[in-house]
């Protein structure tokens, strides 16, 4: 898909999304912005899509390549203004979309972390970004100490997230769970970080199966190959997880304050859902082979384009 189209396409499914999730007006008093939010928000979902993650150097791109579809194009003070004033609007499109895809009707939920660091260790004595807001925490998967918060994801078995939730680092992933349990139902796959009797029986009491790998020392009555069946889907969160730290950089805040970094979070999402919904659309489902494990669908677009809970949301 050349670029030119892929603007075009995602500002007519933003803006259509747009006029159905906003009915009244955002702005109560003062004069309008000259540029659209429906053009804000489609500069940011191709920008995140084109590996630009900064607001500085979003709007220096538009301002270069493309002023001639974005005339309105406002001062980039104004510009990222506008972008983090529509946290909330990026959440209702992406649920919006999520309906959509239907990934609300899923019976079936994989649910895992990743770490999104602040700033290196050294540096957290001189640092006053999110004070009282980010903690310590330890990554299992990387074996990392690092500052920062913890972002909880639950994917549909497509791979698309359907919920998201962002915690100090140090908040167990167990105790986060507990906020996902009204929005899903049926199976539910996690990691050995899940493991926890009393997490299973308050899953299962509410209509929820928590399915998890255990540990060696544990007695393991489920048949060998039910278990490498779950271990194999489990792995599509993985997948997720991946595609959002290597073309949204997601594990890396870039902000200062919970405002903007709920902005960030919103646009990362909205992109990633963006693109599922054009390849699916287009019939472009596609498939990539995992190490060690089956198939896991990714939700990739094209690169020939080239050429204690602080943030939540959820498709319910």
């Amino acid at each position: 898909m050349p670029l030119e189209e892929f603007i075009i396409s995602v500002f007519c499914l933003i803006d259509d999304l747009y006029f159905s999730c906003i009915t009244e007006p955002i702005r109560k008093r003062g004069t309008p912005p000259k540029l659209a939010d429906s053009e804000v928000l489609t500069m940011e979902v191709v920008a995140e899509w084109l590996g630009i993650h900064e607001d500085k150097a979003m709007w220096k791109y538009f301002h270069r390549e493309w002023l001639h579809f974005f005339p309105s194009l406002p001062n980039r003070s104004q510009f990222v203004r506008q972008g983090a004033n529509l946290w909330k609007v990026k959440q209702l499109l992406n649920a919006e979309l999520l309906h959509l895809l239907k990934v609300d009707r899923s019976d079936i939920h994989i649910i895992d972390g990743f770490p999104i660091e602040v700033c290196i260790r050294t540096r957290v004595a001189r640092s006053r970004c999110f004070k009282g807001e980010a903690w310590f925490g330890y990554c299992a998967a990387k074996k990392k100490d690092f500052y920062g918060f913890q972002g909880h994801v639950v994917v549909d078995i497509r791979g698309i997230p359907s919920a998201f939730q962002l915690t100090a680092a140090n908040v167990d992933e167990r105790d986060t769970a507990y906020d996902f349990l009204d929005d899903i139902a049926g199976l539910l796959l996690g990691d050995k970080g899940y493991i926890r009797p009393e997490l299973k029986r308050d899953c299962q009491a509410a209509g929820i199966d928590l399915q998890t790998p255990l540990r060696r020392n544990m007695d393991d009555d489920r048949p060998k190959w039910f278990v490498r069946l779950i271990m194999r889907i489990r792995r599509r969160v993985e997948t997720t997880i991946g595609q959002l730290v290597k073309y949204f950089d997601i594990e890396h805040c870039g902000c200062r304050d919970m405002w903007h970094l709920t902005s960030r979070m919103g646009r990362k999402f909205l992109a990633f859902t963006v693109g599922a919904y054009l390849n699916i659309k287009a019939g472009l489902v596609i498939l990539i082979d995992q190490a060690g494990g089956g198939i896991a669908p990714t939700i990739l677009l094209h690169h020939s384009i080239n050429g204690s809970v602080l943030l939540w949301f959820s498709c319910c």
